[in-house]
């Protein structure tokens, strides 16, 4: 073996931290961003497009894609027990990366493997070959929606529009509420510690930017309360912003 392959020196220069996640981005030989994990036993090396572990399967970018494209060719896909554990594996490498972008700031990036993440539960749901394999995953699709929600949120203060973050939260709470149902854990929704930390930073932005309640959470209470006439005016004004930010989109998409 030569002296070289070992990682000494970089182990040495990158001391592990038990308390703190340990994540830097660092480039490859190629020039290429690699993401770097410090963990207990050494380092991790994840890449930032496609799959963390830079394979591509049968020339597709993640498992998922190539699941998509199975799924096309049939319907009626059933998933072997190798498959299940390269799934599983995809699940995991994703998870790594999602965290790592979470603690580095790239909320947007965040935001693009946690979809991923859930797309990948929506086809095991469908496709999967025993309700407790399904299970395994499901049960962790509130902890994702979390990371999610949490990422757009902040990807929205970052661009200064927190109003839109509030928006965020408030579709993601929506979310985890519908898998508490699905899972069976509707009475442990409003106590949850994930829930209440996005109940905690949805008041904080609202005092700090003396935000109101939203037109969707006016809708709500006007419902809850029988105003069908205001809440017939709040779905007027709710159409009439969707319609002018669509132009504005497609405005900017002409520039």
């Amino acid at each position: 073996m030569h002296s070289d392959q070992h990682l000494d020196h970089l182990l040495a220069d990158w001391p592990f931290e038990p308390d703190s996640l340990c994540v830097r981005l660092v480039k490859g030989v190629d020039g290429r961003n690699v993401i770097q994990l410090r963990v207990d036993l050494g380092i991790l090396q994840l890449e930032t497009q496609g799959r963390p572990d830079g394979l591509r399967p049968e020339d597709h970018d993640t498992l998922l894609d190539l699941l998509l494209h199975r799924e096309a060719e049939d319907p009626d896909l059933e998933l072997d027990d190798d498959t299940c554990v390269e799934i599983d594996r995809e699940f995991v490498q994703f998870y790594h990366r999602r965290v790592a972008w979470l603690r580095l700031q790239r909320f947007d990036l965040a935001v693009r493997d946690a979809d991923h993440t859930l797309a990948l539960m929506d086809f095991c749901r469908e496709h999967s070959p025993c309700e407790d394999w399904s299970f395994q995953h499901e049960q962790h699709r509130p902890f994702v929606l979390f990371h999610r929600t949490q990422a757009a949120a902040l990807l929205a203060i970052e661009k200064q529009q927190p109003e839109d973050a509030i928006g965020e939260i408030n579709s993601g709470l929506e979310l985890i509420e519908e898998s508490f149902f699905e899972l069976g854990w509707e009475d442990g929704f409003e106590s949850d510690e994930l829930v209440e930390r996005l109940v905690t930073l949805r008041e904080s932005l609202r005092n700090d930017f003396s935000i109101g309640k939203s037109l969707s959470e006016q809708l709500a209470e006007a419902v809850a309360a029988e105003k069908y006439e205001l809440a017939a005016e709040l779905r007027d004004e709710m159409a009439r912003r969707e319609k002018l930010k669509r132009g504005n989109h497609q405005l900017d998409e002409g520039r």
